[in-house]
């Protein structure tokens, strides 16, 4: 059956019972899908509501697409800070929500949220950690991203060897004779980081794509045929068909050009940027009203077509939506107060109260209230 909208099988009593028998699942007032940016500040706003929050991430680590696309490019349109990485930025919001003691479950992904008799969501995870919360907020970005991979017979098998399609450490790269292969923003910016005099600086760049054409910026792209006219890196029109292979690794990649005739690359390591592929993955089977593979919300609470349920950030789509992590912050303010009364429904009215002045909001934060004149 349908409970606001939430497919509740008919098991679902007998799944509380055997998270019962095992000790229980955690029961909490909230439950925040996703330790991105805007997930990390949905643990803020609820916390000067004093709402715990019980966190998920597919990911080992928080920070989301911040963390795992460009932890060390520059951000900068975060409010009263000129210029931050994706990964200053984490460790930013860390500091700041420390005082709400969030508690964390990484490398899960939620597979299951059924509505119980009294309310409440019964959420389990991928490593059957189990839940009880009175609200849910989803801050999972755009879901989880595959990257788009190379297709070529075998090349699975370097995969995180050889074969990367993300760059995590730049320093492993240090040294090595790379070739990137790709044309948007993700390669050039990598191909001339490689390039670059730096402790991570590469042996030799090649840059591999398919037509003499980007999707880059096109200062990128004029810098990148700047060191290719001073024989710093190498730039090849084709795309890759084959491998060559030598007691078991990776020696070049065979890449066909535009006039057909197919030439050996040399390497020790390729990286790969085709993009990312969102995939909203269990997201899209818990009955909420989907659009283009974001979830609709109301603009007074960003409440999803199952109350108790919120979206915030870059998941949910509403009209004159902008996908900035500022405009994330905002509605985690909306969210936290739309699910007050949810959680504490005895309480009445929840007033706004200011970070500034309010004792109330100190003690939360664990600061001393100032004195003024």
């Amino acid at each position: 059956m349908l409970t606001n909208g939430i497919m509740e099988p008919q098991l679902n009593q007998a799944v509380i019972a055997t998270a019962n028998a095992h000790q229980g699942p955690i029961e909490t007032d909230a439950v925040i899908v996703g330790a991105g940016p805007v997930g990390l500040f949905q643990v803020f706003e609820l916390g000067l509501l004093e709402i715990k929050a019980h966190v998920i991430d597919s990911l080992a680590y928080p920070g989301g697409q911040c963390v795992e696309l460009y932890p060390d490019k520059p951000i900068y349109d975060i409010p009263a800070v000129p210029v931050c990485t994706g990964q200053e930025l984490t460790d930013s919001l860390l500091k700041q929500i420390e005082p709400f003691g969030a508690t964390f479950h990484y490398g899960q992904e939620v597979t299951v949220v059924q509505q119980v008799e009294d309310g409440r969501f019964f959420v389990q995870t991928s490593k059957g950690t189990q839940f009880l919360s009175k609200t849910i907020f989803i801050a999972a970005g755009v879901g989880a991203f595959q990257p788009r991979t190379l297709k070529v017979d075998g090349i699975e098998k370097y995969d995180g060897t050889q074969l990367h399609y993300r760059v995590k450490s730049p320093m492993d790269f240090a040294g090595k004779n790379l070739v990137i292969v790709g044309g948007g923003d993700s390669a050039l910016d990598w191909a001339l980081d490689f390039v670059k005099d730096s402790p991570h600086k590469a042996e030799s760049v090649i840059l591999v794509h398919r037509r003499d054409g980007f999707k880059a910026a096109p200062a990128s792209v004029a810098k990148m045929k700047e060191l290719c006219d001073a024989l710093e890196m190498q730039f090849v029109v084709g795309q890759v068909t084959g491998l060559e292979e030598q007691g078991g690794k990776l020696t070049g990649a065979k890449v066909t050009g535009s006039d057909g005739i197919t030439r050996v690359v040399p390497l020790d390591v390729m990286l790969v940027f085709f993009g990312l592929s969102p995939k909203l993955g269990p997201i899209a089977e818990w009955g909420l009203d989907i659009e283009r593979k974001q979830l609709k919300v109301d603009t007074e609470k960003f409440s999803t077509s199952v109350p108790g349920i919120f979206a915030v950030g870059d998941i949910n789509v509403y009209p004159g939506k902008k996908k900035l992590i500022l405009s994330g912050f905002h509605e985690c303010a909306l969210a936290a107060f739309g699910a007050a009364p949810i959680i504490f429904p005895d309480k009445g009215k929840i007033h706004l109260q200011y970070t500034t002045t309010s004792p109330k909001l100190h003690k939360v934060l664990g600061v001393e209230s100032p004195v003024f004149d």
